[in-house]
C-alpha cells in the first residue's frame, strides 16, 4: 500500500549533472502544498514542486532529470483532484513569466500559464472574434490545449494554430494543431510533454459585438454554475446524445453529499467542497454519482476531471468513513466501492476525456 508523502520520505530529485550541469534559476520545493491553489483546496503535497524561470530553465531541468522520475504539469487545478496521499515525482507549475499574451495580426500568442479570460480579452481588444468561448474556460492555456477544452459550442481544436511543448528529454517542439490528435476533451499529447506556448487564430470582428458575447458568457456562467464554491469545473464529459447534468439530475443526485463533498444544487455536473471535504470524499461522491446514473439510465459517465496521485488507506475504506444524504426524506448513501490497489503515478482517468489539466 502506498503511503502518504512526507518530506522525510522524499529522496532528492537530481538536478542536471556533468556536461549538462547548469544553475537552476527557478524554485524546487520539497513537500509543497498543492491544496493551496487547486480549486477544490484538497489533496496531499507534491514530492517536488518545480517552478522554472523560463523555457530554457525548464529544458535544462528536464534534460538532467532522472528518466525514472515521473513528471506532470499543473496550471490552476481547475479540473483536478489531487488525491490525499500526494503526488510522487515532479510537479511543474509554470509561473507568471509564462503568462504573456500578445495579438499578432489575426492570431493571439499566449504563454501556457495565461488564463483563458486573458486570451479572450486580448482577442477582443485586437478586434478578433472566435475566441470569446475562452472567457468561459476557467483554466490555463496549457491545460486547455492538453484537454481540448471547450464551452459554448467551440473548443480549442477549432482555433488553435500550433502549440510549443518541452518534451521529457528537454527538447522543444512546435506542433501544428493537426498533429495533436484532438478529440472531444482530449489531445494526443504525451502525458510528460509540457505545453509552454500556444497560438490561436481569430477572425476580424466588431469589438463591441465581441465584448457583448463575452459578457453574455460571463453572465450565463454566473447564473448557472457554482462559481463562488470550491469546485473542479465540469465533473463528467457529456456522453454522445446526452447532457451529463441532466442524467445526474434524473438519477436523483442533486444535492447528494458524501463527507464534506456535495453535488451542486445549482449545476449537477459540478462537485463542490462544501466545507471540510477530503479528496477521497470528492472522488467517492463522483463514483457514487456514476453508479446511480448507470443504474438509472444505463449510461456510463466518464470523468472529465483528472484524478492524480496516491490514495490513502482511508480511500479504500480503512480510515475515515462518511455517508452522504440528499436532504429530508432521502436515505443514507451507501459507501462507494473500495478502490483496489493504490495507483502508481501518474494516475489519470483511463478514458480519453480524462486527460489533461487546467
Amino acid at each position: 500500500m502506498s503511503r502518504p508523502l512526507t518530506q522525510a520520505a522524499m529522496p532528492p530529485v537530481p538536478l542536471p549533472q556533468g556536461e549538462r550541469e547548469v544553475a537552476f534559476r527557478g524554485r524546487c520545493d520539497a513537500g509543497a502544498s498543492l491544496a493551496d491553489f487547486i480549486w477544490f483546496r484538497t489533496g496531499g503535497p507534491a514530492e517536488r514542486l518545480v517552478r522554472p524561470a523560463d523555457v530554457a530553465d525548464l529544458q535544462a531541468f528536464l534534460a538532467g532529470l532522472d528518466p525514472e522520475v515521473p513528471i506532470m504539469a499543473v496550471g490552476v487545478g481547475s479540473n483536478l483532484i489531487v488525491r490525499d496521499g500526494g503526488v510522487p515525482g515532479v510537479v511543474v507549475r509554470l509561473p507568471k513569466a509564462f503568462a504573456t499574451v500578445t495579438a499578432e495580426g489575426e492570431t493571439v500568442r499566449a504563454g501556457a500559464a495565461a488564463m483563458g479570460i486573458t486570451v479572450a480579452s486580448a482577442a477582443r481588444d485586437a478586434g478578433l472574434s472566435g475566441l470569446e468561448f475562452l472567457r468561459g474556460i476557467p483554466g490555463t492555456v496549457g491545460g486547455a490545449v492538453r484537454m481540448n477544452a471547450g464551452a459554448y459550442g467551440r473548443d480549442v481544436a477549432v482555433c488553435l494554430v500550433e502549440a510549443t511543448v518541452v518534451r521529457r528529454d528537454g527538447s522543444v517542439a512546435t506542433l501544428p494543431a493537426a498533429e495533436l490528435g484532438f478529440a472531444y476533451r482530449h489531445s494526443a499529447l504525451p502525458a510528460d510533454a509540457i505545453v509552454v506556448e500556444a497560438v490561436f487564430r481569430g477572425v476580424p470582428g466588431d469589438r463591441a459585438a465581441i465584448a457583448a458575447e463575452m459578457d453574455r458568457i460571463a453572465a450565463e456562467r454566473e447564473a448557472s454554475q457554482p462559481l463562488r464554491s470550491r469546485t473542479g469545473g465540469s465533473t463528467f464529459a457529456n456522453p454522445p446524445g446526452h447532457k451529463a447534468w441532466a442524467l445526474i439530475d434524473a438519477a436523483g443526485c442533486r444535492g447528494l453529499r458524501r463527507g464534506g463533498a456535495q453535488v451542486s444544487e445549482k449545476h449537477t455536473n459540478f462537485l463542490i467542497n462544501a466545507g471540510d471535504a477530503t479528496s477521497a470524499d470528492i472522488e467517492g461522491l463522483g463514483e457514487e454519482v456514476r453508479a446511480r446514473v448507470l443504474a438509472h439510465s444505463g449510461v456510463d459517465l466518464r470523468w472529465e476531471i483528472v484524478r492524480v496521485g496516491v490514495l490513502l488507506p482511508s480511500s479504500s475504506g480503512e480510515g475515515r468513513k462518511t455517508r452522504g444524504t440528499r436532504g429530508p426524506g432521502v436515505g443514507p448513501v451507501r459507501e462507494a466501492e473500495a478502490t483496489s490497489a493504490a495507483p502508481s503515478f501518474p494516475t489519470l482517468d483511463p478514458s480519453p476525456e480524462g486527460e489533461g489539466s487546467r
